[in-house]
């Protein structure tokens, strides 16, 4: 039985979700702090699991091993100088892999009657000879092994770490053939023992190779949760907690930009909050989402232009008061166009109802006719918003909107019928089109994150008081993990 170091998908998916963080608090101390939660369940788990057997096999099957040269002294025969080189692995396969969730501790995995079959050259010289391409015997290695590993998951060094010391690698079989048995007996002898010593090292090292792929695949990179100018600090609150039925991460969710970031003292997260009915959780507090529209509105984020027939074929719209006849000169004009922005930092929170945003936005009409005049006017609007997941989209309807207040800075008067009717063209016109803008942009965004890689199962988006929690199964995907271990390692 031999040690290794090894680590597993089901493990660094859920390490994929944690990363650098200044301290590491106990679980009920650090709620406060957290501005973002994952909870992955036992079922996830199960997904989880009935991969690691596809991915090992993927990345020992294109991983390229290390040309191996070593010399010994041999009696009767002198110094025997030796090297392996072309080692290949074919046919693996592996039988069977269990894992379970160990409460307060970590997870146990256990994968055996892992069988493959081990190509190469031995290239060899003895005596006085030097060691040449023109003595070399290929040999197969035919093998049968176990692996286990019972990861333990802490807080070190400021981040969610494992210890991986508690890890085993047993060969029940490993049987040489050299060029059909047709060599020397004393020659297969000799190579025989330096060969299983070598294609043990080999696998051992393979086990760093897994690290490195899983950790590159999962891992968030500096670019995980950002765009732009803005980013968040997704770092650790706290050592993740581990019951027989899930894992648990707790994180800051700060948002960040201009070197400011922002601060979580009051989160309202408690565990009661979340169920275990669905593979995998993210629960995520309103102080997360209102620091990064305010970094969205000092980036100029909420600006949008309209123009030309998209402009003309929005006025076309029915509502109860006709289309004064100023706005039909400048719709008519040659360049139309429609910029609007936000004034001040959007407000967001969250209820069982669904998302309330408030914000003041400005509209500025103009055309390239100097005979027709601009039109600017400001208005606060509140709109409920309620979001889903279909077909790798972000779905965001407007339950309910609301005109808080409406006026012209710059206007001297204004017909009362007109006022009435960019009211209602503001509700019905206006706040639809912002929310058809908004949902390819946040999709967008989702998918630069990798959202669209997963086959999200029947996602759902609960809102809360305070909080929002996002909750879905999901299929692996497998695919992308081999086209990436090939990729990394060719």
């Amino acid at each position: 039985m031999d040690k290794c170091v090894m680590t597993l998908p089901v493990l660094l998916l859920f390490l994929g979700l944690v990363v650098m963080s200044r301290s590491c608090l106990e679980p009920a101390s650090a709620y406060r702090f957290t501005g973002a939660v994952c909870r992955l369940t036992y079922p996830a788990a199960v997904v989880l699991n009935e991969k690691t057997t596809k991915v090992i096999q993927a990345a020992f099957q294109h991983a390229k091993y290390p040309s191996i040269s070593n010399e010994k002294s041999i009696l009767f025969v002198g110094k025997v100088k030796y090297g392996l080189a072309n080692l290949e692995i074919h046919n693996l396969s592996i039988g069977r892999s269990e894992f379970e969730l160990i409460a307060g501790e970590g997870i146990e995995i256990a994968i055996s009657n892992v069988s493959a079959v081990f190509k190469g050259t031995i290239q060899y010289g003895y005596g006085s000879w030097l060691v040449n391409v023109g003595h070399s015997v290929d040999f197969e290695i035919d093998s049968h092994i176990d692996l286990g590993i019972n990861p333990k998951l802490y807080c070190g060094k400021g981040k969610v770490a494992a210890d991986t010391s508690d890890c085993y690698l047993t060969f029940h079989k490993l049987d040489l053939l050299l060029q059909g048995d047709r060599e020397p007996g004393w020659l297969k002898r000799l190579f025989t023992n330096f060969i299983t010593f070598t294609v043990k090292l080999v696998i051992k090292s393979q086990n760093n190779v897994l690290d490195y792929v899983y950790i590159s695949t999962l891992i968030p990179t500096e670019q995980f949760l950002s765009d732009g100018d803005i980013s968040m600090d997704i770092g650790v609150t706290s050592a993740p907690v581990i019951t027989s039925n899930y894992i648990e991460s707790y994180h800051k969710g700060l948002a960040k930009y201009n070197n400011m970031t922002a601060v979580i003292n009051e989160s309202v997260f408690d565990p009661s909050q979340l169920t275990e009915d669905r593979m995998l959780y993210f629960w995520i507090s309103d102080e997360v989402f209102n620091p990064l529209i305010t970094a969205a509105h000092q980036d100029r984020r909420f600006v949008l232009n309209i123009s030309g027939l998209e402009l003309t074929e929005l006025f076309k719209t029915h509502l109860s008061t006709p289309i004064p006849e100023f706005l039909s000169q400048f719709l008519s004009s040659e360049e139309p166009v429609l910029r609007v922005w936000s004034v001040s930092v959007p407000h967001l929170w969250t209820t069982p109802m669904g998302t309330y945003v408030r914000a003041v936005a400005a509209a500025e009409l103009t055309s390239g006719a100097e005979d027709i005049p601009g039109l600017y006017f400001e208005m606060e609007v509140e709109v409920v918003v309620t979001a889903s997941y279909a077909k790798k989209k972000l779905i965001l309807i407007a339950t309910t909107s609301q005109l808080l207040y409406f006026s012209f800075p710059y206007a001297l008067q204004m017909v009362e019928a007109h006022i009435e009717y960019l009211k209602e063209a503001v509700e019905k016109i206006g706040v639809p089109k912002v929310i058809s803008k908004l949902e390819p942009s946040l999709t967008a965004l989702l998918d630069k994150q990798g959202a669209n890689l997963f086959e999200l199962i029947e996602p759902q988006v609960v809102s809360q008081d305070g909080f929002v929690i996002i909750q879905t199964d999901f299929a692996f995907p497998h695919h992308l993990l081999v086209e990436f271990l090939r990729k990394t390692l060719e």
